[in-house]
């Protein structure tokens, strides 16, 4: 192998490191991004049980007060 070949294989080796590091990186990354994600839905989903909850009793207190 010549001295340029050597170089190239050296230099690929330190890339596929460098790209390695970078993945597991963004892997984390990404699951702490997709956790924050179910933790928003979760609190829309309460969110808009709570409005339809607030809504049936305003509903209800309306009716009653057009029966007085």
């Amino acid at each position: 192998m010549t001295y340029v070949g050597m170089f190239d294989e050296v230099d690929l080796s330190h890339k596929f490191r460098k790209v390695k590091r970078e993945n597991r990186r963004l892997k984390k990354e990404n699951i702490k991004l997709t956790d924050n994600i179910e933790k928003l839905k979760a609190d829309l989903a309460r969110a808009k049980e709570d409005h339809q909850y607030d809504n049936l009793v305003h509903q209800q207190e309306l009716k009653s007060l057009r029966k007085k």
